[in-house]
């Protein structure tokens, strides 16, 4: 994994867990229950993507403090997200949940690419890498996960901005102007998918 790719998963792993606390905090969970969210949150979709691939270990065991981290943010940000509650909207759990879904993407697209799967493999592993961890967030939130509710375009964003990343990489571009433009297109689809109401054809 390059170092570009590692700081993008430790920032995606940031924004999920983010949503994680958010959504914890507007069900009122202690911090044992914020905790849990934001683990499942940032580590769902990674670690169905190294089940798949057969990686050995699954990328938060390879790296500890990926769960320190989280463990350490839920011991800060818990109080703080107590005295906010009130102001705490969806609209915030959909940005971090589009900005982690861009980084995710391309971090499970890269990661497949490196262990020379087939292009459109790739995709689907950055697609899994995007989307699962927010479905697990919704589920233990008693929530519809949002990938699956009848409205804005969610997963076939992943998968745009998965295409652009690899697409990119197949015809020369430098690494991080094709990690920059995957991040992108995926969280700024998806944003605009909300903001006007886009859908795939009924």
């Amino acid at each position: 994994m390059s170092t570009l790719i590692h700081a993008v998963e430790v920032a995606g792993i940031i924004a999920f867990a983010s949503s994680g606390f958010i959504e914890a905090r507007r069900k009122k969970m202690d911090l044992v229950g914020v905790f849990t969210v934001a683990f499942i949150t940032a580590f769902g979709g990674g670690t169905l993507r190294d089940l798949l691939l057969d990686r050995r270990p699954l990328f938060w065991v390879e790296h500890q403090e990926y769960p320190l981290m989280i463990f350490v943010l839920a011991l800060v940000t818990t109080p703080f997200l107590r005295h906010l509650r009130h102001v705490v909207t969806e609209k915030m759990i959909l940005y971090a949940d589009a900005l982690g879904l861009g980084l995710f993407s391309v971090v499970g697209a890269s990661l497949a690419q490196e262990a020379q799967m087939p292009i459109f493999v790739c995709v689907m592993m950055g697609v899994i890498t995007g989307i699962f961890g927010g479905v697990l967030r919704d589920m233990i939130c008693n929530e519809i996960p949002m990938v699956f509710r009848r409205g804005q375009l969610y997963a076939t964003c992943s998968f745009a901005g998965c295409w652009a990343y690899l697409l990119l990489n197949l015809f020369g571009a430098s690494e991080s102007v094709s990690v920059f433009s995957g991040i992108v297109l995926t969280s700024a689809m998806r944003l605009l998918a909300v903001r006007f109401d886009w859908k795939l054809p009924g």
